[in-house]
């Protein structure tokens, strides 16, 4: 039988969890998992987490919307939380969706229908999306890649070399296709760029 422990001894057993009334142990909000939880609560719970999810950068509402799916708030709740939000233009979609096409036309050289299709996998509404995309012109989008091409396209390519050429403009189609450039779009950049480098040596 083990000897029972001397003043001044300390126990090596392990503190229980937390136990609120109600049942499980107790969440890191100190709410216990298995205790309902009051509307009021859950309304501050979702609150908190918008608010966390904003601070890291802008969201859309749909954005938004799933993060307080994967964490239970109920829908009711999240729905009024999300109109607030609006309301006071923490939640801005067209903005958002403005400030998206600006930054992913200047860092990736994206083509319109590129653009559309990210910010509809973001929830956008379509006329929202459309009016962001007016701010991309028929000339920008093909300036940008005109500007691809030129500078993906490999220093000192022997392009009087058939296979050589041919290589490059497969490998630079692929580029543009990855950018959401239609084929014969960006075989027409390509034959462009290629016969502006020929004729500059």
């Amino acid at each position: 039988m083990p000897p029972a422990a001397g003043p001044g001894s300390r126990s090596t057993r392990r503190p229980a969890r937390a136990r609120v009334p109600g049942g499980g142990a107790a969440g890191t909000d100190g709410q216990d998992e298995g205790t309902p939880r009051t509307s009021e609560e859950w309304a501050e719970r979702g609150r908190s987490i918008l608010l966390r999810q904003l601070a890291l950068g802008p969201r859309s509402r749909h954005q938004l919307e799933l993060k307080l799916s994967e964490r239970e708030i109920p829908a009711d709740t999240a729905s009024a939380l999300l109109d607030r939000f609006e309301e006071v233009q923490l939640i801005d979609d067209a903005e958002y969706a403005r400030m998206w096409v600006r930054s992913r036309t200047a860092l990736k050289s994206l083509s319109r229908s590129a653009l559309r299709r990210e910010l509809s996998e973001k929830g956008i509404e379509p006329d929202l999306a459309e009016d962001a995309l007016l701010q991309v012109t028929d000339d920008d989008e093909n300036e940008r890649a005109h500007d691809v091409v030129r500078r993906k396209l490999r220093p000192g390519a022997d392009l009087s070399d058939r296979a050589v050429r041919d290589r490059e403009t497969r490998r630079l189609v692929g580029v543009l296709a990855r950018k959401g450039y239609g084929p014969g779009t960006a075989f027409s950049i390509v034959r462009n760029v290629l016969a502006e480098t020929e004729a500059g040596d």
